[in-house]
């Protein structure tokens, strides 16, 4: 006799047979999401371990991401059974560990009863008179609104005791293709995710820079969201199969690790941007944000992409990525490949402006009048293809703050903000802004906000530079080290703390953290400069003078920025060759000037005349 399992009041299994009815009709189920119910209902009550489920379902040692498969079958569960993932009624996520049956099975011979009682009520001796017909009526009617009431006050009390999801953070896509040189298509995807979302207001989303720290992590997810302070988290994988792309992509409520969304999406790779929007906005829904009609646009915004010029932007963010300067040199190559492949891809072209801004930091110090219009050039193209492209935004308005264009420049950080309200280097680049013209309070609010965006990257090292330039050195000094306690080889922090050491007292100090940028292959042009005065202060003239002889030389080969010699002959007390060369930095409007009217380098120079007039030719007056 085929058994079955009744449960709920109208669900019937046949188990055998493996059909699942309500009333008497048969609902559609995938085999996968059947065996799992079936599972599920031999243990009811029991907890029901994910191994357990994996040994059944599909055999133990199986090769698959079985958490996101078991959670897409439980999804698929759900949906038939028209349950509840925040309150369920009959399956229970048990966090880290399984899932249990909560509903109450039925036994067969209730049904019977429940069947034979049925009719009882039709064939009563007395029918109802039209009165006590209408009596009847009115009670039914009376516990039907009085049910119904209870129901609802009891869900809304519910839905109100689980606390509004306001910020997340993209982890890294897992590659589970097989295939480690395909890890560039899942960082370039979880990028995209974050730079999708971002574009909501209502929503706080973790830089890139940040949740990339989380790459291969062993910790859980409330830990991680307490680190990066969020009430929630996206993760998930990706799998390439030729020109196929699948994603599939889960929710986590960060306080509690409950697993409350999960999608697969499968498309060609032409249509990777497609795929990109319909996740971003299944995220912004499932999370219940406030989406405006100009920020749902640009969250789904998409487009056909030629697979080979996509592959090659993805492969020079790769490269971009990796904080090298032959690896921004690669993504330069690369950017290029794209470009000339699908000249209407704009993302190409901002990040062909990003690598080269890059080069042209104080920290590898291109000239400037050789990389600062190849930015320009490329972030307008970018914008011409894309308004909407805040990171373009924010490159034009660095740009034109070290040409000294203040009120462009704040213009383009300000819209820029607009556009992206998650972009953390937009609100850094404001807060900088502001510190140039000496607002040092309201520079460290905006930074404070960026670093909420991005609390384990650039940001923190920007902070600790503005602190700085506000003298407040000993809470520089502990930014700098809290940063180098996460990356010890993060140049700009080394090279800063060197400097906040300086002007605080201790030279001796800082020629570690500064030999250790220098030491470095790349990256070290500027902390050339940095260090002489470290080594000249703390009594080490000899080696400053050394020092200052191989700048000479490395200038005799390639461009050394006149921010090395200036900061090199401030050290020395040389202050007649530091206004040479603080000429010179006008004349190429090196990056060393945005700075002049706060940096405390410059304070045994302000009572000379020059100073005053170098101020007011940078336009900080």
């Amino acid at each position: 006799m085929e058994e079955r399992i009744n449960f709920g009041d109208d669900f019937e299994l046949e188990v055998s047979a493996r059909r699942l009815r309500r009333r008497g009709h048969a609902l559609k189920m995938e085999r996968i999401p059947l065996e799992i119910l079936v599972l599920l209902l031999e243990h009811p009550g029991e907890i029901v371990t994910r191994d357990e489920i994996v040994a059944r379902v599909w055999g133990k040692g199986a090769f698959l991401d079985t958490d996101n498969s078991i959670r897409g079958a439980i999804r698929k569960i759900r949906q038939v059974l028209k349950d509840d993932t925040e309150y369920p009624q009959f399956i229970q996520t048990v966090t880290g560990q399984g899932y249990r049956f909560i509903a109450r099975l039925r036994a067969e011979e209730e049904e019977k009863v429940s069947k034979a009682d049925a009719p009882l009520v039709a064939e009563a001796d007395h029918p109802p008179n039209r009165i006590s017909r209408l009596r009847t009526w009115l009670v039914v009617a009376g516990v039907a609104i009085i049910a119904l009431l209870t129901v609802t006050v009891l869900r809304s009390r519910s839905h109100s005791a689980t606390p509004r999801i306001r910020s997340l953070a993209v982890l890294p896509l897992k590659n589970l293709s097989g295939d480690q040189s395909q890890e560039y298509l899942a960082d370039g995807m979880t990028e995209a995710l974050i730079g999708r979302l971002s574009a909501i207001h209502d929503l706080r989303v973790i830089s890139r820079t940040s949740a990339m720290r989380f790459k291969e992590t062993k910790l859980s997810a409330p830990e991680i969201a307490k680190t990066l302070g969020v009430d929630a988290l996206v993760e998930g994988s990706l799998i390439r199969e030729g020109t196929r792309i699948r994603v599939t992509a889960q929710l986590i409520r960060g306080a509690t690790d409950d697993h409350f969304w999960s999608e697969t999406y499968d498309r060609e790779f032409v249509d990777t941007l497609r795929l990109e929007g319909d996740v971003a906005q299944s995220i912004a829904q499932r999370v219940e944000v406030t989406v405006s009609g100009e920020e749902r646009a640009r969250v789904t915004a998409s487009r056909r992409v030629l697979p080979e010029a996509y592959e090659s932007y993805l492969k020079g963010s790769g490269k971009f990525n990796s904080g090298t300067t032959a690896g921004d040199k690669s993504s330069i190559a690369y950017y290029e490949d794209a470009i000339s492949k699908d000249p209407t891809f704009a993302p190409a072209y901002v990040g062909l402006a990003e690598a080269y801004d890059r080069m042209g930091s104080v920290l590898v110090g291109a000239p400037p009048g050789e990389v600062r219009p190849k930015i320009i050039d490329a972030a307008r193209k970018a914008l011409e293809l894309d308004p909407g492209l805040a990171r373009a935004h924010v490159l034009l308005a660095v740009t034109q703050q070290r040409d000294w264009q203040w009120a462009e420049a704040e213009a383009e950080f300000r819209r820029a903000l607009e556009l992206d309200p998650n972009n953390a280097l937009a609100y850094r680049g404001l807060a900088f802004w502001l510190l140039c013209h000496g607002r040092t309070e309201e520079a460290l609010d905006w930074s404070r906000r960026s670093r909420e965006l991005d609390p384990l990257g650039v940001p923190a090292a920007g902070h600790g530079r503005i602190l700085f330039h506000a003298r407040r050195y000993d809470e520089a000094i502990r930014v700098y080290r809290s940063v180098l306690a996460v990356d010890p080889d993060h140049a700009p922090a080394n090279m800063f703390l060197g400097m906040a050491l300086i002007a605080s007292g201790q030279p001796g100090k800082a020629i570690p953290p500064l030999e250790k940028v220098v030491s470095r292959a790349d990256r070290t042009i500027d902390a050339f400069g940095v260090l002489v005065m470290a080594y000249a202060q703390s009594g080490r003239r000899a080696d400053a003078l050394r020092l200052l002889g191989e700048l000479k030389k490395r200038q005799q080969t390639g461009y050394v920025p006149t921010g090395a010699f200036v900061n090199a002959y401030l050290g020395l007390g040389d202050y007649e060759q530091t206004f040479v060369w603080l000429d010179r930095a006008v004349q190429e409007r090196a990056n060393v000037l945005e700075y002049v009217k706060v940096h405390p380098f410059f304070d045994p120079l302000k009572g000379d005349p020059r100073f005053k007039e170098l101020v007011h030719r940078v336009g900080l007056d």
